[in-house]
């Protein structure tokens, strides 16, 4: 008789597992627009007919492979009746939690089964930080490790070409990723001991122009025409340069500010074993390369103006492997009250920004969304907000799941090379009371001016309110939830809530009503 197979866990899987959804309710606080705006609020619009799709996709530069995803299981929930607010708020992390899991497993397997590994990557703060946020940049990062567990550093050899499916996956969904992955395919056709001709011909075309192909038939469907997203993409970002419109930084910025942050504490070990590895070349083959990978992207992010941290994310688990086998060898010969020391620096060095980063600071724009739901499923018929702040500073249809009028100031670049371009947002900073009046107050319709009704509710940061007190006039504070203690021009240190009296709105507002 044949003993049952074992169907244990591993502990190292089941560790992971628990520190990354326990990282979904830890995670309370804002990050970037993407989170939401170009994975959730699509997904809500693709399952439930209603919502907002920002000039992205409108312009076809995004695919719809991740936010169909999601939208799968939207409707499942709603064939279900299950599509309650919290589930849909939570269930993408969730899954996005399970994803990262997976990749870390496949780190830590890459390094070979290594204490200091699974450490490193469960307690990079970075990661922490996004492994469970529903960011394109976050899918890239999990598909990135997954398949460099299973990329052949050594023989050259195609073991499986799981790794080759992975890779063009990841492009496809962020077409950035193929920069990341241009010198390890490179390297793989120049090293393999195979013929490179029948190594292209059998698994590169083949893999690439399948994975490329139920792209373009995904987008192209759920777009209404013919679409190849990842050229739109490359059209719009890098030749129109419409990036440079949400901001740029000098060349020099991802060296010596973006890199350094995201790596944080951990970028001592990470010198230390970039430094061996330069030395000593022929022992530290396959670190030296990653070290090249992470120089290239680097450089080539450089060459463009906007920059973000978020853009660099796929280079973390490069890096920390990097630093992992520095402290592992390192440990072997040191004292243990060093290691230990060592230890606990990384550990505080990380627990710091993801405690505040992921707890405290900005958190504001997230707290107010439940109080809005509540407003909105109460009284939908009565309820019209308007977000007088940053455009796409909260999330909006994918949190408030009820169908009522929401207006926000939209930023869209200068698509069409108009001169003297300013969006919406910057208009309503320059003149606050003069935007309001034109939308608002004395709408233009033909040659007629009429009166438009006022919104319920203004939700707006206390830097605001100065500007703006006599618009408030007509409104009462509702709520104030603390945001940030690092405010700048437009973003204040709380967001407000801010309810309309029920009066006839010609009536003038009295001198007590101005909130200051």
């Amino acid at each position: 008789m044949r003993a049952p197979v074992s169907m244990k866990i591993p502990g190292a899987l089941l560790l992971i597992a628990a520190v990354r959804l326990a990282s979904v309710p830890i995670v309370q606080t804002w990050y970037v627009p993407d989170e939401y705006w170009q994975s959730l609020e699509v997904a809500h619009k693709l399952s439930f007919g209603y919502g907002h799709l920002t000039w992205e996709w409108t312009n076809g530069i995004r695919s719809y492979i991740y936010p169909a995803i999601i939208a799968g299981f939207y409707k499942l929930l709603e064939l279900v009746e299950c599509d309650h607010s919290l589930i849909l708020i939570f269930l993408p992390r969730i899954l996005q939690a399970i994803l990262s899991t997976v990749a870390d497993y496949s780190f830590y397997k890459w390094t070979g089964r290594h204490k200091w590994g699974l450490f490193m990557i469960l307690i990079q703060w970075f990661w922490f930080y996004t492994a469970n946020r529903t960011l394109s940049n976050s899918v890239e990062t999990a598909l990135i490790m997954i398949a460099l567990a299973r990329y052949p550093f050594e023989t050259g050899k195609i073991k499986d070409n799981g790794w080759l499916c992975i890779a063009a996956l990841s492009c496809v969904i962020r077409p950035t990723a193929a920069i990341v992955w241009f010198p390890f395919c490179l390297k793989h056709i120049l090293t393999t001991t195979e013929k490179k001709i029948k190594l292209i011909a059998l698994y590169y075309i083949p893999i690439g122009l399948s994975i490329f192909g139920l792209s373009t038939m995904i987008d192209t469907y759920l777009h209404g025409g013919l679409i190849i997203t990842p050229w739109e993409f490359f059209k719009v970002n890098y030749v129109n340069d419409i990036g440079s419109h949400y901001g740029s930084q000098p060349w020099y910025w991802y060296f010596a500010i973006g890199f350094p942050a995201v790596l944080g504490i951990n970028l001592i070990p990470f010198l230390c074993g970039s430094i061996e590895a330069a030395k000593n070349r022929d022992v530290f083959n396959k670190q030296r390369f990653l070290l090249f990978v992470i120089t290239f992207v680097l450089a080539i992010y450089s060459l463009l103006p906007h920059k973000e941290f978020r853009f660099i994310l796929p280079l973390v688990p490069m890096a920390t492997y990097i630093s992992q086998d520095t402290l592992s060898r390192w440990s072997r010969r040191a004292k243990g009250l060093y290691v230990y020391l060592a230890f606990a620096a990384i550990i505080i060095g990380n627990i710091v920004p993801i405690g505040y980063l992921g707890v405290i600071h900005q958190r504001g724009v997230m707290d107010v969304m439940p109080v809005l739901r509540d407003i909105a499923t109460k009284h939908p018929t009565n309820t019209s907000l308007l977000f007088l702040m940053p455009c796409h500073s909260t999330p909006l249809y994918s949190h408030l799941h009820v169908n009522v009028p929401v207006r926000f100031l939209t930023c869209e670049p200068n698509l069409y090379q108009k001169p003297n371009y300013k969006d919406e947002a910057d208009m309503f900073y320059e003149n606050p009371i003069k935007w309001f009046q034109i939308e608002y107050l004395n709408q233009q319709v033909g040659e007629t001016v009429k009166k438009t009704k006022l919104p319920s509710h203004i939700i707006l940061f206390d830097k605001l309110v100065p500007q703006i007190g006599n618009i408030l006039a007509y409104y009462n504070q509702l709520n104030s939830f603390f945001h940030s203690e690092i405010p700048d021009d437009r973003v204040g240190k709380t967001v407000t809530i801010y309810e309309r009296e029920v009066r006839s709105q010609t009536q003038k507002p009295t001198p007590n009503k101005v909130q200051k």
